[in-house]
């Protein structure tokens, strides 16, 4: 069991802190790989330290923002703990954004610098050459071409030297409407997650985690990227995810930790299967699920495949993210996210605001060190989702086991009620997703006179055959009659935001 007081004050104040502890402890153990280079941990500081003293150059400071437009990368994750290191926050921005969305972000954050990665991802370069950003110079170890632009006029936030109240990153929360939501995670909220769920992954040097969720969103950054690092292990990088660069990595880059969101998985089986590959992965020993709803159809087959269980878990980006996973030495047949993580406290609320029953879904409300600060310049919207006791409201259903494991059911407003009768999204999912020729599905509710009704997308496999009638007489076998969808629409593919989390908002577009 996790001592959590004795963790949480053994922590570092920062996580720029993170290199120097690594090359102080293995100064020649490689931290970091991707395509073109790889760097030890004594690189890698060296390159954080040369990285820094061209950001304080060019006027950056503590409580400036610096905006990374990458993928995933060498150059992303030094800028990240360079701007750490003069107290600024990581702007963490996933260069595949279209120009609206990162101009709008660029905008509300008022970044002091905005740094491209543009040698490794296409995408950055065109973000770089739109904003006439100027080429870095050349640092040693070579870490990439990167660019950047500069914003005189900005104003600095105060520094805070509790790393319990100082800012580390400023993540935007994905699949939003409206205004940009700003997350803003402390140095603690990161370094408590990294700590955690390294040490329940038993992450040690030894391991080779491949790194293909994205560094810009929470959990690509806090469990993969900062957990992997802190625990000494090697980040092989993956800008994005393809199947074949996937499954050789797996075959023979002596990966041994996968971590993916459900469609990654089913999207791996699917090409083993297309190209007739055999599956091989000699050193790996853990494989996660997370992000979007894991079915029990994928779970079984991913298990058969892989010959490994298949690990999951929930969180979001305001709680840094984790709130619970499985755990290695419990594994799970049902499809449960798994025990709350030590440290964190949850309950579940009615929509009375009473505590609902052991075993009843409510609104699930977490608090502990992984709780946000807050969202960026809008005090309005964070007094909305935090209480002023520390609890913050997930907006999502869920219930706990009477051996406390974690269901989520679905998000509170994605709820369809039909006929006076709850429907929750994912069940019917798994129904869908259960049928050999679907590769995943997502429900949505549509309104109709005085009522709703269930509509299903689904993305199916190659050469698959199934009609969507086909479809609804598959779920009228398997989910009572106010469950069946009443249409069932077939897509070349779901829309999905670049962790491969599907955007339901978009799907409204074609209702």
């Amino acid at each position: 069991m996790i001592d959590v007081p004795a963790l949480l004050a053994s922590l570092p104040t920062r996580i720029s802190e993170i290199p120097a502890l690594a090359a102080a402890r293995d100064p020649q153990h490689i931290a970091l790989i991707e395509d073109a280079r790889r760097l030890t941990s004594a690189q890698l500081l060296q390159a954080v330290d040369a990285t820094a003293a061209l950001l304080r150059e060019w006027g950056v400071g503590g409580g400036d923002r610096v905006m990374i437009v990458a993928e995933n990368s060498i150059a992303q994750i030094v800028l990240l703990f360079a701007t750490a290191r003069l107290d600024a926050w990581a702007l963490v921005s996933n260069a595949r954004l279209s120009e609206a969305e990162l101009d709008s972000i660029r905008a509300h954050a008022q970044p002091r610098v905005v740094a491209y990665a543009v040698e490794s991802s296409a995408d950055a370069r065109q973000h770089a050459q739109r904003h006439q950003a100027a080429a870095a110079p050349a640092i040693a170890p070579d870490i990439g071409a990167w660019s950047y632009t500069v914003d005189s006029t900005v104003t600095a936030e105060s520094v805070e030297v509790a790393n319990d109240r100082q800012c580390a990153a400023l993540i935007y929360t994905t699949g939003t409407t409206g205004a940009p939501k700003g997350v803003m995670l402390s140095h603690r909220n990161l370094m408590f997650i990294a700590a955690v769920s390294s040490r329940l992954r038993k992450v040690n040097a030894d391991d080779v985690v491949y790194a293909v969720l994205p560094i810009s969103h929470v959990y690509g950054f806090a469990s993969v990227c900062l957990g992997s690092l802190y625990a000494g292990a090697t980040l092989r990088l993956a800008p994005r995810f393809a199947p074949e660069a996937v499954r050789r990595a797996l075959a023979e880059e002596g990966v041994s930790i996968f971590q993916g969101v459900p469609a990654m998985h089913a999207k791996l089986l699917e090409h083993l299967q297309t190209h007739g590959h055999a599956w091989s992965a000699p050193h790996l020993r853990f494989v996660y699920s997370g992000g979007s709803p894991l079915d029990a159809a994928l779970k079984a087959h991913v298990e058969s495949a892989y010959g490994l269980t298949l690990h999951n878990g929930y969180g979001m980006t305001e709680s840094s993210p984790t709130v619970s996973q499985t755990m290695l030495d419990t594994p799970r047949s049902d499809c449960s996210v798994g025990e709350i993580i030590p440290g964190v406290e949850v309950r579940f609320v009615g929509l009375d605001g009473v505590d609902a029953a052991p075993g009843e879904i409510g609104e699930l409300w977490v608090r502990g060190p992984n709780v946000m600060l807050g969202y960026y310049r809008s005090p309005e919207q964070t007094r909305a989702a935090v209480t002023e006791d520390g609890w913050l409201k997930t907006g999502d259903l869920a219930r706990q086991d009477a051996d406390g494991a974690l269901h989520i059911v679905g998000r509170s407003k994605e709820l369809i009620i039909r006929s006076g009768f709850n429907v929750y999204p994912a069940e019917v999912e798994h129904v869908l997703n259960a049928h050999p020729q679907v590769v995943q599905s997502a429900v949505i509710g549509r309104t109709v006179e005085g009522n709703e009704e269930v509509v299903a997308f689904v993305e199916l496999t190659a050469g698959a055959t199934v009609t969507p009638a086909e479809l609804i007489g598959w779920c009228g076998e398997r989910l009572a009659p106010y469950k069946r969808p009443a249409e069932v629409k077939i897509l070349a593919a779901l829309p999905a935001a670049s962790t491969g989390k599907i955007l339901k908002a978009r799907l409204r577009e074609f209702v």
